[in-house]
């Protein structure tokens, strides 16, 4: 067997990326680790993302996280203020919307009943 476990990627701010993925995506704190500014964050399917400061990866690079339903959370989150380069519509890679995390990552949010569907 072979998959992704985990990935680091590096963060204006390690607290301030923790608070939006937690609380905007629905990632947990698996650990944090004060000292080397670094927090561990766990999706539903076990992936680890490892935000530590740095200077934040530049260039034609997205993180493609699969919702329940991307409709409901592109209303959610619009809700909350966040903004959205598009809401969801039918995309070179399939259904979806697209925003930006506060360190500019791209950030694709699908779902697999849309994806399925064409929209």
């Amino acid at each position: 067997m072979v998959r992704l476990d985990h990935m680091q990627l590096p963060v204006r701010d390690w607290r301030a990326a923790r608070d939006w993925w937690r609380d905007n995506l629905g990632f947990e704190v698996e650990f944090e680790i004060a000292d080397r500014n670094t927090v561990a964050m766990k999706d539903e399917a076990d992936l680890t993302v490892f935000f530590s400061n740095g200077s934040p990866l530049s260039g034609d690079f997205a993180l493609t996280v699969q919702v329940d339903d991307v409709k409901a959370k592109h209303k959610a989150l619009s809700t909350k203020g966040i903004t959205f380069i598009h809401p969801p519509q039918k995309l070179f890679w399939g259904f979806g919307a697209e925003l930006r995390d506060p360190n500019g990552y791209l950030v694709r949010l699908w779902d697999e009943a849309s994806m399925k569907a064409g929209g």
